[in-house]
Formats: C-alpha cells, structure tokens, sequence
C-alpha cells in the first residue's frame, strides 16, 4: 500500500496538491516584497530575496488562466525545490497537509479543459477533490522560467 503527503492550496474555488517532499517552506505575502522583472512571461510575478537567495515567483493563478484575485492575508508563496534550484509559487492560500492512500488516487480525466500534462492526478478524500501537480512538468513547461534562476 502506498501513500503519498501533500500540501494542499487553493486558487479560486479548486483544490490542488504538491508532493511534500518537493515544498521547502510556505512564506506569508506580506513578509516578502516581490521585485517585477521587465520582459518575462506574464504568469512571472517577479522575483524576492529570499535570505540571499534570489527566487522567482511564478503566480499560478495567471499560469492556469484563472481569473485575477487582488492579493490578500490569505496569499502565501510556496517554495518549491527544483534541480536544486527555488522556485516561488504565488497561491490564493495554504490549508492542510492530505495523505493519499494509492485507492483515493484517479488519473485526470481526459477531457480536462486545461493542460493536463502537469496535472499527474485527482486525490478523493470523501466529497473532496483534489488536482495534483507534477511540479518538474509544470516548470519545465513554464518556458523563460529558468532564465530567473
């Protein structure tokens, strides 16, 4: 029997996870001051400094084409490691931590309207559902990503 831990955020009204051990730390917005940077994809946020290091912050909202949000209390940036590299994901908010047993896991419908390549899944927990991410699919498809190190 496998079982998987995710972290599980919210953008709108849906659910979505990432593999626990791919999430370094969740931040709060307002201690972080996000620097624009000219000339990069839309769904870049900008970049932070991160104890020295300079990350970029990708806005999943825009990334999903899910409609605009003013930032909030409720706004966090969920650090994610990538081939050693950080990377800032911009998320409505941060709720729990979801253990899936290998039962309560579906593939993705193929008829799913937005990209699926990077969505590996939905996690059943009872009524709730949620989308979850391949995070290395997700970022290597976010083409330019890499030039903000």
């Amino acid at each position: 029997m496998t079982e998987k831990q995710y972290v599980v955020f919210s953008l709108g009204s849906e659910e979505y996870g990432l593999n626990i051990l791919k999430v370094s730390e969740i931040n709060r917005l307002k201690e972080l001051e996000i620097t624009n940077v000219p000339q990069t994809p839309s769904y870049i946020e900008g970049i932070i400094n991160l104890r020295g290091d300079v990350v970029p912050i990708l806005n999943l909202r825009r990334r999903f084409a899910i409609q605009h949000k003013e930032l909030d209390k409720q706004t966090r940036i969920v650090v994610v490691k990538i081939d050693s590299k950080n990377i800032g994901l911009l998320v409505d908010s941060v709720s729990h931590v979801v253990t899936f047993e290998e039962e309560e896991f579906s593939p993705p419908p193929e008829e799913m309207a937005i990209d699926s390549n990077y969505i590996m899944g939905v996690g059943k927990k009872g009524k709730r559902m949620v989308f979850l991410l391949d995070i290395d699919k997700l970022l290597n498809t976010s083409d330019n990503l890499k030039r903000g190190k």
